[in-house]
């Protein structure tokens, strides 16, 4: 019942309507709250005098849908209550309801002031659809009262009362126990003894509860409702065409004479029926409506557990993840402490054997200064050369390389953390992520993929027709025997060129799309072939080697070097060493080039050797760990890695000199030549992996690189020996 309460309420006061009218638009009125927001418009303001002028409407008419409505007899069934026109030029106020209603007109000027006033229509606007009507003649009295609804407010308010008292207690009324139907009165117990005894023409009556005799006073006859046009003639008949109640005045004389007419007790069963039926699915949907509201609060429940729980879950993946981090930080701490201690003892190593050294070399400058103080030129002589020899040895063994630092103080440890911190700030739940479509599989460009020397170039590209988003690739290539596919390359371009395959070589190569849904299929297989070796014959004995032809890389060398000759010459602007790398890696077979000297000042020191692609680019070649080389100068040259310097020999190089570079995979060696004749013994073994040509100079010399060269004679003839 209390969810009934703003049903019966007027939204203009407030309050439970009091004398309720009926509007034509079906709302409701109090009487007086309708004859309190009447407003009084000239007759020349009339919805029919605008409509025939054509002047614009009012600023305060907001609802353009009923500026211009009008609802005559025939079509809108409200009878003679007067259409619809446009609101009054006054501004809107709001009731306690929260619905815009228009305040009564201002109060005339007084009449000695105010000419006379032209004749004027009473307008009214409905406070709730903001319809505007103007009154007939008659004013409120052509709109019906709503005696039904008082009745259904009078019963509401019954049984809104306190608990029933008896209704003969003179003072403080006791709870009623029982009701006399026939006397329509609640007593107590004493006053029903008294008052009500069960004897005489009081036998008769029917006592009841007095919850059951509440109902009984709401089921009492109805009111006879009288018409509004003839008071003194009661409703007899309803009109189908105007939807209203009518008397048979009404259907003599009045405007109803020609409607159709139903008997009233007819159409009253009629309607209840109708409002029975709509109140079942109503009521239908009211059960589903309050079920929803369980499910609702059941969903309140479940919602703060499952909060609980996942919580509970996200904090103890955050914690594995911490913990993970941990353990690697730990792992990579000890990496870097035994790079720590491998420095430590190179460096003492190198300081304990140069103060062994330091202290001979000390210990020989002091006795040869005690030995020239003699003054016998023929003991002297005895023992002079002997000395002068043991002179220049110790100074040979103070050559290049001695006072050198054999260990650099920098770490060459990196922490690659990018990957990861990415990984952390793209950490997110799967769930709140929009959700696309996978990614269709790519097509290669066979128009644009081939070969060259050691290098793949493949390209793709995503079907013509797809709109799915794609944020990257991996490009995929098995081990050129038909082994297992392995990424190659991750990221978002279309064309990629691996280097360093194996030459003689046929690789399959794949290609696929992702983005945050998922991977693609993979794209239709390519096969690539490498490029073939070459067989020579040297004195007579036939020899397999794999043949390259490839110029300097520019992306990859310092900013210092210079290119000339489609980047096969070389030179430097710095007086400090640059590298340069070839633009092939090799990492299998054999492999030969050489190096032409075109310009040789000052007697600088350049090198020549292989490096891998993340070599010092400012350093002399075979500083670090990265890099093999042979540097030379213009009378000997040694041999160089991880700044250690060994097997020094004799010969240099001068302008016009040409070296070689003798890489053998096969073997996992590395040969250096000068003038086609090798330069000291195998210069290293035991290589494995991927290697680049690489030569350092500085501004004193210029090189230029030839390739595609058969191995030099020395070579080969030892390559045929048993």
């Amino acid at each position: 019942m209390e969810e009934m309460e703003e049903e019966l309420k007027c939204p203009v006061c407030g309050s439970f309507y009091r004398e309720p009218i009926i509007l034509p638009c079906s709302h409701n009125l109090c009487q007086a709250c309708a004859r309190n927001i009447l407003v009084q418009t000239p007759e020349s303001e009339s919805p029919q005098s605008r409509r025939a002028s054509g002047s614009a409407v009012s600023d305060y008419d907001y609802l353009d849908l009923d500026k211009m409505s009008l609802y005559s007899e025939a079509d809108s069934g409200y009878g003679s209550y007067g259409g619809f026109a446009s609101a009054p030029t006054t501004p809107c106020q709001k009731s306690p309801n929260g619905v815009r209603v228009f305040p009564p007109a201002a109060p005339p000027p007084p009449a000695a002031l105010a000419p006379p006033p032209p004749p004027r229509n009473a307008c009214l606007t409905c406070p709730q659809c903001h319809r505007s009507l103007v009154l007939d003649e008659r004013g409120l009295r052509g709109f019906p009262r709503n005696r039904l609804l008082e009745g259904v407010i009078d019963r509401y308010q019954q049984g809104r009362a306190a608990a029933l008292r008896c209704q003969l207690c003179e003072k403080a009324p006791k709870e009623a126990a029982v009701m006399c139907e026939q006397c329509d009165v609640f007593y107590c117990d004493p006053c029903r003894l008294r008052c009500h005894p069960p004897r005489g023409p009081l036998a008769k009556h029917r006592l009841v509860p007095p919850a059951q005799g509440r109902v009984s006073r709401r089921l009492s006859p109805r009111k006879i409702s009288t018409c509004t046009d003839h008071e003194l003639e009661n409703h007899s008949m309803y009109c189908v065409q105007c939807k209203s109640p009518v008397c048979y005045q009404c259907l003599e004389e009045g405007k109803h004479s020609s409607h159709e007419v139903k008997a009233l007790g007819a159409m009253w069963k009629l309607h209840k029926s109708q409002l029975s039926q709509a109140l079942n699915g109503l009521s239908d949907r009211a059960k589903e409506a309050k079920e929803f509201l369980v499910q609702l609060r059941n969903m309140v429940q479940q919602i703060q557990e499952n909060s609980v729980e996942f919580e509970a879950c996200l904090v103890a993946q955050c914690d594995a993840l911490i913990d993970a981090l941990n353990r690697r930080k730990a792992q990579l701490l000890s990496r870097v402490n035994k790079e720590h201690e491998h420095k430590l003892k190179v460096v003492r190593d190198q300081i304990s054997h140069c103060t062994v050294k330091l202290r001979q070399t000390t210990g020989l400058m002091e006795y040869c200064l005690e030995v020239i103080k003699e003054n016998d030129p023929s003991g002297f002589l005895q023992i002079s050369d002997a000395l002068i020899r043991r002179v220049h040895l110790t100074e040979d063994q103070w050559g290049k390389g001695t006072l050198t630092p054999r260990m650099t103080t920098d770490f060459d440890l990196n922490l690659d953390n990018a990957p990861l911190l990415q990984s952390i700030h793209q950490l997110d739940f799967v769930q709140m992520k929009v959700s696309s479509p996978v990614p269709a599989p790519p097509i290669l460009q066979l128009e644009e993929c081939c070969t060259h020397n050691n290098s793949a170039t493949l390209s793709w590209k995503q079907p013509p027709l797809s709109t799915v988003q794609v944020e990257g690739y991996i490009l995929e290539l098995d081990d050129g025997n038909g082994g297992q596919f392995r990424e190659v390359y991750v990221g978002k371009e279309t064309m990629c060129t691996v280097d360093g395959l194996h030459f003689n070589s046929t690789y399959s190569a794949r290609v696929k799309a992702f983005n945050k849904t998922g991977v693609s299929p993979y794209s239709k297989t390519l096969v690539l072939q490498t490029s073939e070796g070459c067989n020579f014959e040297t004195q007579g004995t036939p020899y397999s080697q794999l043949v390259a032809w490839f110029s300097f890389d520019p992306a990859s060398a310092h900013a210092d070097i210079i290119f000339s000759n489609d980047n096969l010459t070389v030179t430097c602007n710095s007086y400090d060493d640059r590298v340069v790398l070839g633009k092939t890696g090799f990492s299998k077979g054999l492999h030969y080039w050489e190096l032409s000297i075109d310009r040789y000042d000052n007697h600088p020191d350049p090198a020549f050797g292989v490096a891998r692609i993340d070599v010092l680019k400012d350093a002399m070649l075979g500083k670090d760990d990265k890099a093999w080389a042979m540097y030379v100068d213009n009378n000997r040259s040694w041999f160089m890695h991880n700044n250690s310097h060994t097997n020094r020999t004799e010969g240099g190089i001068t302008k016009g000199a040409t070296v070689g570079v003798l890489l053998d995979l096969t073997r996992r060696t590395l040969t250096f030549s000068i003038n086609e004749d090798q330069q000291g013994p195998v210069a290293f073994e035991n290589l494995e992996g991927l290697f680049f040509p690489a030569v350092s100079l500085n501004r004193n010399v210029q090189v230029t690189l030839h390739t595609g060269l058969p191995v030099p004679e020395f070579y080969a003839s030892r390559s045929a020996m048993p």
